[in-house]
């Protein structure tokens, strides 16, 4: 018999969703994080759950690497800060795909000040639909995790339908 080798990850805790917590909570209070529960993501859900899911994720990824969970959490939570629905802007799916990351950054960049691993994570997480690849560590794993959230997003739904 095969199995899986290597170190056992505790992602989730109540310590984590704390710290979490803790550390997005002034953003999550701002009109425009708020507003994000407006509009749908995924096939059910919000862009607003979408970007917590993803932010929450990637922040006990990065905790458990020792890397700069803060500037995941925070740089996560706003990664798709563009409020609109852009299937009703008559912009093709890959144009958003590469345009919106601009948009977002200059929405966050209104609600908070970033620093330079937040501003890498919101500009390069559809990559490698921008040209550039991200910059840090942290900007790769919320990039990963995004994926992640969206297909278990999609194929969630479409499971419930079955």
């Amino acid at each position: 018999m095969f199995r899986a080798i290597g170190p056992k990850l505790e992602l989730s805790s109540l310590e984590n969703e704390m710290l979490f917590y803790e550390i997005v909570e002034d953003l999550l209070e701002t009109d425009a994080v708020e507003s994000l529960d407006e509009y749908t993501q995924h096939r059910g859900t919000s862009r607003l759950q979408h970007s917590i899911d993803v932010a929450y994720r990637s922040f006990c990824v990065a905790k458990v690497l020792r890397l700069d969970y803060r500037s995941v959490a925070r740089g996560a939570l706003l990664h798709d800060l563009f409020l609109f629905d852009w299937r009703k802007t008559g912009v093709s799916g890959l144009m958003h795909a590469r345009e919106h990351p601009n948009t977002a950054l200059a929405n966050a960049e209104e609600i908070t000040e970033l620093n330079d691993i937040e501003k890498d994570i919101i500009i390069k997480h559809m990559w490698p639909l921008t040209i550039a690849p991200p910059k840090y560590a942290e900007s790769h794993i919320v990039s990963l995790v995004d994926k992640v959230c969206t297909v278990m997003e999609v194929f969630k739904r479409k499971a419930r339908k079955l």
